[in-house]
């Protein structure tokens, strides 16, 4: 079984307490549509366990077959360094079908953050090392593809809908089903 070779750090994207009994960390692409269909479900899988699920969420953009993936991950570092990844984050997963410039400047104003300064770092590249370490780091751990989920270090290689997230998450902590107190 393959596993994490990257520890989730205090560099990494979490929501979720650090002493969470089950930690998922997904290596995922903006524009990849799987992804676009794990967004719900993970959020509805976050819903149900609660505080004793830690998520992470790691840049993987197949830039060969997506061309929007690396500008989206960058934007989506850009709202993080001003306190704001999981608004972007959202709101690119919200907006998949329209990922480009304008959306980019359109939600970075939505979210009171600066669109010359988003265009500016784009134009820089000022956030492509950090994407490319999340991408190096899924690469290490054997990520092929996206969206791919680790949990609790181990990757999972079953289908990611709803129920077999909750079960494989379940199975990793002792068998709970039900949601997990922290």
């Amino acid at each position: 079984m393959t596993t994490l070779k990257t520890p989730v750090t205090p560099e990494d994207h979490v929501q979720g307490p650090e002493n969470a009994a089950a930690t998922l960390v997904e290596y995922g692409d903006y524009e990849c549509p799987h992804c676009g269909r794990a967004y719900p479900i993970v959020k509805r899988v976050q819903k149900h366990f609660g505080k004793g699920l830690r998520f992470v969420f790691r840049n993987f953009p197949l830039s060969e077959m997506h061309p929007h993936a690396e500008s989206a991950a960058e934007t989506v570092e850009f709202a993080g360094a001003h306190g704001k990844f999981w608004e972007m984050h959202d709101a690119l997963f919200e907006n998949q079908d329209r990922l480009g410039g304008p959306l980019y400047l359109e939600l970075t104003q939505e979210l009171g953050l600066s669109p010359a300064e988003l265009r500016q770092a784009l134009e820089e590249g000022k956030y492509k090392n950090r994407v490319r370490a999340d991408f190096s780091s899924g690469v290490r751990s054997g990520v092929n593809g996206t969206p791919t989920f680790f949990i609790n270090g181990k990757r999972h290689d079953g289908p990611f809908d709803y129920e077999s997230l909750v079960l494989a998450i379940a199975e990793a902590t002792g068998g709970q089903r039900k949601p997990l107190s922290a």
